[in-house]
């Protein structure tokens, strides 16, 4: 496996019904549009990862997801954001291709899968123990690179009212990411946006939702008319990387494009 290709789809924020809305787009018919473009174009991937608010605030989205995601026929790579229902969600997705917390190795790369959340918060934290084992996954990764995926942003995304529900021990957290010369990405949802910078060789990358987005940079809450959208990334035996955001538009198709090389 030289290439690892992944599809990164977040903040689905499903509800039991069908055609119920957030910021005046019904996110289950969204989502199914993500899919079905996604699967137009260079399927399958080696894994889909899904980081965070799966549903929105409504165990009753479960269901809807386990049937969208578990036909795919691939591993789903899971982490809970804060408007996910923790047990259910464990209940709902347990078992095969469902893959909630830790790692999973694929070619040259470790993927971690992390934890963010406080409970009743937006905001998020890595626990000690998550820190323990994120440190363990990261040291026990031999000649793999490594891939760190979570929720909440672990850097400011220059929006005060979002910076305001970041990572709230970011500082801890890329303490541990620096330790390890083996991190090449740190891949995140939350803001509902496309964001792609780098940070002492690491890529930082958030990706849009596959309902409604918010204003970058915006100072106070602020919804963005941006389309849906979701991410394709390579990852490559080298450690470099390729990724795209596509954005899930009903009559034209528009994709931001870039290229990592090895740190």
């Amino acid at each position: 496996m030289s290439v690892v290709r992944l599809t990164h789809f977040t903040d689905t924020h499903l509800h039991g019904g069908e055609n119920q809305r957030l910021r005046g787009v019904a996110t289950l018919p969204a989502l199914e549009a993500a899919l079905s473009h996604a699967r137009s174009r260079d399927w399958p991937p080696d894994a889909v990862l899904v980081t965070g608010d799966l549903v929105n605030d409504d165990p009753a989205g479960y269901p809807h997801f386990r049937r969208l995601f578990g036909a795919l026929g691939l591993p789903v790579l899971c982490v809970p954001g804060n408007h996910d229902e923790p047990q259910a969600m464990r209940r709902e997705l347990a078992g095969a291709p469902f893959v909630l917390g830790g790692f999973v190795d694929l070619g040259q790369w470790r993927i971690v899968l992390l934890d963010s959340c406080i409970p009743g918060s937006a905001r998020g934290a890595i626990s000690e123990q998550a820190l323990a084992g994120l440190e363990t996954a990261l040291a026990s990764a031999g000649k793999r690179h490594c891939m760190v995926c979570l929720h909440h942003h672990p850097v400011p995304m220059h929006s005060r009212w979002l910076d305001s529900v970041g990572l709230t021990n970011a500082a801890e957290f890329l303490h541990t990411i620096d330790g390890h010369k083996n991190v090449r990405a740190i891949v995140w949802g939350h803001v509902h946006q496309n964001y792609d910078s780098l940070r002492k060789g690491v890529r930082l990358l958030a990706t849009p939702s596959t309902c409604a987005q918010f204003l970058p940079k915006a100072q106070d809450f602020a919804v963005d008319q941006r389309p849906p959208a979701f991410r394709t990334l390579e990852l490559r035996a080298d450690g470099s990387l390729l990724t795209e955001v596509v954005w899930v538009e009903q009559h034209s198709g528009g994709s931001s494009r870039s290229v990592c090389s090895a740190a």
